[in-house]
């Protein structure tokens, strides 16, 4: 049996270490920094070549690297040889080769040239510009078609395919599992498995407050225990058998847990109403305007665009003439703009498939319901939120 490592990546606890390499996804990549970062963690080296793609674009040198992560590329023509000595005393020849980083048959080409044969896990694929996310669904039906390699793309977003939104010849070839989304009787489990593990038992009132207002939030329920661990004195296993949590103020101490993301919330509320840039419209401060102006309970279950919509225009310099193409462009582009701005994990997202404006940070609907609205919006320079006539006049 393999020996487990001190610090093992999340994917570890179903797949082997040996089994899988993870890509760190970054705001900035296109596709092709995305196929060169996944060369390089399937143990390319990867340089820049003189040469040119049809489109004008830069072509990569990708050479193998070997055991010790000694490079077996070095400043060398293209078509130089390298021999690798394996274990057994025979010699492995690799030659560099002169790749399309636009193209995933090249990438496909090289990873068979190795026989890589591992799950490539795509993490934070969000981070992602929409534009590479868009190109990557493309590639991904061209590593499919084309080879038997398996991806693990892991992101944020409400939107249940996006991958398929992105690219319909995806039907059927990828399988969404949302991880996201728990019921209370999941999130007792935890509580309840996780204090088996420390022989301790969460009191039977404490894990009702938690359930009644964790909103759903297994990060709030796994948080607000492991302080309640901590006050009790609990840091291992315990020795013995010990019941926790009781007269607890759960109310307090989710807030408490919340409280320490509120500078988190506010560069969020702030950094999106800048926009991408200065425009006469200010779209993005709209778009926070309508999610301030609805209740928690609302934006728990999405903000549809058609609500979106009449609630801007109802204070809008506009008005009706307002474009409703001009909310969708900044809808569609939430996520873009959140990573522009350095908010990670994301807030909100939008799910273009149900025409809905999510929260996916949950904390964040725990934080702003104990939160003067009127002044955040007077902070952005908005009109008082609407008053409860108002809003149910729309």
């Amino acid at each position: 049996m393999e020996a487990p490592s001190k610090e093992r990546h999340p994917f570890a606890r179903n797949v082997l270490d040996k089994d899988y390499v993870v890509v760190a996804c970054q705001n900035k990549w296109d596709i092709s920094e995305l196929h060169a970062a996944v060369l390089k963690e399937c143990g390319f080296t990867v340089r820049q070549s003189v040469e040119k793609t049809a489109s004008g674009a830069h072509k990569v040198v990708a050479g193998v690297e070997g055991k010790g992560k000694i490079p077996f590329v070095a400043e060398a023509t293209a078509k130089a040889e390298y021999e690798h000595n394996r274990e057994n005393g025979e010699t492995e020849t690799f030659v560099p080769l002169e790749l399309d980083p636009f193209d995933p048959n090249d990438i496909i080409r090289a990873l068979n040239d190795i026989g890589f044969k591992k799950y490539v896990v795509l993490e934070d694929f969000h981070y992602l510009p929409d534009t590479t996310q868009r190109d990557f669904s493309f590639s991904l039906k061209t590593f499919h078609e084309s080879s038997k390699l398996s991806f693990i793309v892991v992101g944020v977003w409400r939107e249940e395919n996006r991958l398929i939104g992105f690219n319909g010849d995806l039907t059927d070839r990828v399988l969404s599992v949302d991880v996201d989304t728990w019921i209370s009787s999941s999130l007792d489990e935890v509580m309840t498995v996780g204090g088996e593990l420390l022989n301790v038992q969460f009191h039977d009132d404490f894990k009702k407050d938690i359930l009644r207002h964790c909103f759903d939030s297994v990060h709030i329920v796994q948080e607000a225990c492991r302080r309640v661990c901590r006050t009790s004195g609990i840091t291992r296993t315990s020795d013995d058998f010990k019941v926790i949590g009781e007269n607890i103020d759960v109310t307090n101490l989710i807030a408490a847990v919340v409280s320490e993301q509120a500078a988190r919330y506010k560069g969020f509320l702030m950094g999106f109403s800048d926009g991408f840039q200065e425009t006469d419209l200010e779209m993005p401060k709209w778009i926070i305007f309508s999610i301030l102006c609805s209740d928690v309970d609302q934006l728990e279950k999405g903000i549809r665009l058609r609500r979106i919509s009449k609630i801007i225009k109802s204070r809008h310099p506009k008005g009706a003439d307002l474009n409703n193409g001009n909310i969708t462009q900044i809808l569609n582009s939430s996520a873009s703009l959140q990573n522009r701005k350095g908010t990670r994990p994301l807030v909100v997202d939008y799910d273009s498939a149900n025409t809905s404006l999510n929260v996916v940070d949950k904390g964040f609907l725990i934080w702003l319901s104990s939160q003067n609205i009127d002044e955040i919006l007077e902070d952005l320079g908005m009109p008082n939120k609407l008053t409860p006539v108002e809003l149910a006049a729309l």
